[in-house]
């Protein structure tokens, strides 16, 4: 059904005319304080009749006067809003950076019964059900925040691959670095910097913050003053990544071009 026709249907059955709605997209822009959310009854028509489709502002104000879910209109004229998350991450971007969290997580609702935990499994073949869950990563406490790992950020290749996708605590601020035995078990923070933003291993010595790459990576360590030049946004606590991408593997170098790890990477 075209999203104008299922617009008046709605209209209809809350006994609203076009005037009724015009008068209430007054009173939104008078509260909020911009006309853009004013829909005329000459705009009401032409979405509901002809085609066309509403602004941002008037798609607030039809969800509005409706009751209905913005996102739910969006996926009315075919925007995939909840797909935004997943879409985005298939664009390489060269900068490490906060990111939106996914509006819903595709999740296993029920598992083949010969599903044994305690084997490796090829998980696709186990799954009898999927199921979404809207928001089941954006906690009520709003602790946790996303960063993402620039294509041209290699400080902590390879533990980190350019591309990756981490989950930030952003309760935890305090640098904890003494209690670990492996790489793997030592933490990683997501820091806010002058210039951006870093990800990986730090320590702090007083005012100084350290952030320490890691070896194979042959990046120089970066020193900032606290808070002045650095604030620290939270520890990592999950990552997502691609292993072997294209973007991820260093270009070979023939024996008579040494590699200059003199340089320190931006």
């Amino acid at each position: 059904m075209l999203p104008g026709l299922r617009l008046r249907q709605v209209r209809e059955r809350l006994g609203l005319t076009y005037r009724d709605v015009e008068r209430a997209s007054h009173e939104l822009a008078a509260r909020r304080g911009r006309p853009d959310f004013i829909l005329h009854i000459s705009r009401l028509a032409d979405i509901e009749n002809r085609g066309v489709v509403p602004g941002l502002h008037k798609l607030y104000t039809l969800a509005t006067v409706y009751r209905l879910n913005p996102l739910e209109l969006f996926r009315w004229y075919d925007v995939p809003i909840e797909e935004c998350f997943h879409d985005g991450t298939s664009f390489a971007v060269p900068q490490t950076h906060l990111m939106a969290a996914p509006t819903s997580l595709r999740i296993p609702m029920k598992f083949d019964p010969a599903f044994d935990p305690r084997r490796t499994e090829f998980l696709s073949r186990m799954v009898e059900k999927w199921g979404h869950f809207e928001g089941v990563l954006t906690n009520s406490n709003g602790h946790h925040i996303y960063g993402y790992i620039g294509m041209c950020d290699r400080r902590m290749m390879p533990l980190l691959r350019p591309g990756s996708i981490v989950l930030v605590d952003a309760s935890l601020h305090k640098i904890d670095d003494g209690d670990w035995t492996t790489e793997h078990d030592r933490p990683m923070y997501f820091v806010e910097v002058r210039d951006g933003y870093r990800c990986g291993w730090f320590h702090q010595e007083g005012s100084r913050l350290v952030m320490q790459p890691h070896p194979l990576s042959h990046c120089f360590p970066e020193t900032w003053r606290v808070p002045e030049e650095a604030e620290i946004v939270g520890r990592v606590t999950g990552v997502v990544t691609r292993l072997n991408e294209p973007g991820n593997v260093p270009p070979r170098r023939s024996p008579e071009e040494p590699g200059d790890w003199s340089r320190k990477v931006p």
